[in-house]
């Protein structure tokens, strides 16, 4: 007699990704529908990466904390300084790849301490990350007050670097036709996306931050080193974000003291819309990918129905976040019942 093979059922952050990948697919086909104009033109969609390129690089960081049962809010504050660093560095004389380094120094530099504190002296996470905050914030306004626009001849050719795709262009209403525009930026999100992607589902860290973001006491029994395995998510997320300051700097080609403001908060938010939880053990960089889309997708539905007053952006967001985490709450609680 043949045996029935039965499919494994979906895990929970398997299950909350395909939710988030759902509801983006459906939200943009009602979107394409009902609003049409941009939302019909393939550029809106290299829009979205373009202007997010760097959300994307944070989230994915932050997301790998999460994972970990942390939390990192001034991630926002290290891609400013980043910014502002490296534009006056430039400005200065300095060399793109000094630049590079520079922005992936600070990253580094943030990881290191704010996971040593947090992972060795036990301190908690939000309390550490919000002096991080304070300290990169204050420290951006020290180099800086006024915008600084970079004027450099090398980081111009690096910052026009895109792909061009005419076929997925559009004709605008003068005859022309305009490409469709890829920036770098988004390349080097994608590159980011795809390595964090495999060390969390290929490579033994990436397993190990599930573990202890799930339970730590079990990931200890395990033979998991709990602390090296926190420090090295704060490391990695620094990382990132240094990344991500010197992609935000490609994109608008100038630092200012309120670069990325709210740039923690949108991060956190892609990733908990991705289906990441808060409590840790569940999460995935697809989602959070999914997420971020999902986030800058609200707004520009609040845009294209006319409501342009910043606020309404927020409240939006807002109300898309607790609904999300309502979804969280009552798929997984039914899923735990079901089990039960």
């Amino acid at each position: 007699m043949k045996t029935k093979k039965f499919r494994e059922p979906l895990t929970n952050t398997q299950l909350l990704m395909t939710i988030t990948i759902c509801i983006f697919f459906t939200m943009y086909l009602l979107s394409m529908i009902f609003l049409g104009g941009g939302f019909l033109r393939p550029q809106q969609i290299f829009d979205m990466l373009n202007d997010n390129a760097s959300l994307i690089i944070v989230s994915l960081g932050l997301t790998i904390v999460m994972i970990g049962g942390g939390i990192d809010i001034s991630v926002g504050a290290v891609t400013s300084l980043v910014v502002m660093s490296c534009v006056i560095y430039l400005n200065k004389g300095g060399s793109v790849i000094g630049s590079v380094l520079m922005a992936l120094g600070i990253g580094l530099a943030f990881g290191v301490i704010q996971g040593f504190l947090i992972s060795y002296l036990d301190i908690q996470p939000f309390i550490v990350t919000l002096a991080g905050m304070f300290f990169a914030r204050g420290f951006t306004t020290i180099l800086s007050v006024e915008p600084q626009k970079v004027a450099h001849e090398g980081f111009d050719v690096l910052r026009k670097a895109e792909l061009k795709i005419s076929w997925l262009g559009y004709t605008a209403n003068n005859g022309n036709v305009i490409p469709g525009t890829i920036e770098l930026g988004v390349f080097i999100a994608l590159l980011c996306f795809v390595l964090v992607f495999i060390l969390l589902k290929f490579v033994k860290l990436g397993r190990a931050f599930y573990a202890i973001g799930g339970n730590q006491a079990s990931a200890l029994m395990l033979g998991i080193d709990v602390k090296k395995t926190r420090f090295m998510s704060y490391l990695i997320c620094g990382l990132l974000s240094g990344i991500s300051g010197f992609v935000f700097m490609m994109h608008t080609g100038a630092g200012n003291a309120t670069n990325a403001a709210g740039m923690e908060m949108n991060a956190i938010a892609s990733s908990i819309i991705g289906g990441t939880l808060l409590t840790g053990g569940v999460g995935d960089v697809v989602g959070t990918f999914f997420g971020t889309l999902t986030l800058t997708t609200i707004k520009k539905i609040v845009v294209a129905s006319g409501l342009n007053d910043p606020w309404w952006q927020s409240i939006t967001t807002g109300g898309m976040l607790c609904f999300f985490i309502l979804l969280q709450s009552v798929v997984l609680n039914k899923r735990s019942k079901k089990k039960k």
